[in-house]
């Protein structure tokens, strides 16, 4: 008849949930996380009854490897019952081994995912920074080059207009030379007028704001403020008002 293994199991279990201040299985199964009933398993000796997610977990609880887990409580129940119960319980040990390297792999594996990840980010902060230098240092250019090409204007504008103010009768045609520099940066820029202030020309909404008046598409309309395109992108349409019958006249 076989020896109950029942009291030397549930002993150990006892002496081992004191070192870690643990006063009885119920405790043990919340701190552990595992069923009540896996423990009293447990305590009949059996072990490799327990599946490995919940023999991992009690063994952390009791602050022990998992190694010296199993040695505890297999130790005293490999008896001299049967050689077959011997060859089982061997068996389990080095499934559970195999399990246990096969976590540690999926471990090192997820680790090496999160190193890759850190990398990927520090990658990217880099290339972020470098972009934002780049743009910095475009800027610039595009301020210089500006400021090249409106530079004799920098210098006359004031003096232009200190004149002026000394001078009301000054003609303005002695200033629009100092307007030139603006309109050759509008040209680099690809920017184009749209129609000239007065011309006449077909109403079409897509080009024209009208200001005063009603036109239909089609109507001649007199340009009253130019608009700007760029390319075939539209940036301001010109406004236009409509012609009245004493200016047809005229």
């Amino acid at each position: 008849m076989r020896r109950s293994i029942y009291r030397d199991k549930s002993q150990l279990l006892q002496q081992l949930m004191q070192k870690t201040g643990i006063s009885n299985v119920r405790e043990l199964s919340k701190i552990a996380r595992v069923p009540e009933l896996q423990l009293i398993k447990l305590q009949y000796g059996m072990l490799l009854k327990l599946p490995l997610e919940f023999t991992l977990k009690v063994a952390s609880a009791l602050k022990i490897s998992v190694a010296q887990f199993i040695e505890t409580f297999t130790s005293s129940s490999i008896s001299s019952d049967s050689k077959s119960q011997d060859d089982e319980t061997i068996q389990a040990l080095e499934s559970l081994q195999r399990d246990n390297q096969r976590l540690q792999k999926q471990l090192e594996e997820q680790q090496a995912s999160l190193v890759a990840l850190e990398l990927l980010r520090q990658e990217y902060q880099r290339l972020q920074k470098q972009l934002e230098e780049q743009k910095e240092s475009l800027n610039q250019e595009f301020q210089q080059e500006s400021l090249q090409i409106l530079e004799s204007w920098l210098l006359q504008w004031p003096t232009a207009i200190a004149i002026v103010k000394n001078n009301p009768q000054l003609p303005a045609e002695r200033i629009l030379p100092l307007v030139k520099p603006i309109e050759k940066l509008l040209e680099k820029w690809g920017l184009q007028t749209i129609a000239a202030v007065g011309e006449e020309v077909a109403y079409n909404p897509r080009q024209h704001e009208l200001i005063k008046g009603i036109s239909e598409i089609g109507d001649q309309v007199k340009v009253r403020y130019v608009g700007y395109k760029q390319g075939d992108r539209l940036l301001y349409r010109a406004k236009v008002s409509a012609i009245d019958n004493q200016e047809k006249l005229n």
